[in-house]
């Protein structure tokens, strides 16, 4: 890592590191997850990862979090296309009010053998815009999210050569979870990108998903949170069966 990039953590860490101090101890959170999935398939494309362990740790004040969400393969089969294990580090700054949340995120998965400090390919510099229509209406759980990559690698199309220009990728997801019976949550979504960009080369469906999921109690203060996920992604022609479990506090 660039001592360009060592200064980009390092202002990163340090406002984090204020927070505390700004905040009272009830206004500020932390909070660990890991997540272990059969494989690991984002937006309708297949990350080549296998089984593997996600981890995540979030630092909230009030309305705004900052988020620092991994992934790493724990199977042979998990190589990606620069050789190297299928590995992902991803930092989200988001602030949510109202059903609204606006999240800034920047995506890099470039494998175990590749550096962190390249920005200007490497990375995918992301804005979201989400609207979760439960926090109004009680009996309508609709979440909407639009989602457009604005700088960093997102400069070819598939099937063309890159160019310096960015192509803006833009990801729309729909979901809706239902409660049922047995404290079981069934939630189908339906994502697609309106344009040409890194998901396809025009619009399409980029996946369609129905996923199950439940938390196992273990003992009175323990549950295990478990899902099974069936997905297609239509634009790859592709059909996934997921599971997975967390972990977390």
């Amino acid at each position: 890592m660039n001592m360009k990039s060592l200064k980009k953590v390092g202002l990163v860490l340090g406002a984090a590191l204020l927070v505390p101090g700004m905040a009272n101890a009830g206004d500020f959170v932390v909070s660990g997850k890991a997540d272990f999935v059969s494989d690991y398939i984002w937006r309708g494309i297949d990350q080549n990862s296998g089984f593997s362990i996600q981890p995540s740790l979030t630092l909230g004040y009030k309305g705004l979090s900052l988020n620092a969400w991994g992934s790493q393969t724990l199977s042979k089969w998990g190589v990606n296309d620069n050789g190297g294990g299928a590995k992902e580090f991803d930092i989200n700054l988001s602030y949510s009010i109202k059903g609204f949340t606006v999240t800034v995120s920047d995506y890099w998965w470039s494998g175990t053998d590749m550096p962190y400090g390249y920005y200007e390919d490497a990375h995918y510099f992301e804005g979201t815009l989400a609207y979760n229509f439960g926090e109004t209406f009680d009996k309508f759980a609709l979440n909407i999210s639009w989602s457009t990559m604005f700088a960093g690698g997102d400069k070819f199309v598939l099937g063309e050569d890159p160019t310096d220009n960015n192509k803006f990728s833009t990801y729309v997801n729909l979901s809706y979870p239902v409660s049922l019976p047995a404290d079981i949550t069934l939630t189908p979504a339906l994502g697609f990108t309106p344009w040409k960009g890194m998901y396809n080369d025009k619009a399409g469906v980029t996946d369609v998903s129905i996923k199950a999921s439940k938390d196992i109690q273990v003992t009175d203060k323990f549950a295990i949170p478990v899902f099974v996920q069936a997905l297609v992604a239509p634009v790859h022609d592709r059909t996934y069966l997921l599971a997975g479990f967390s972990l977390g506090f």
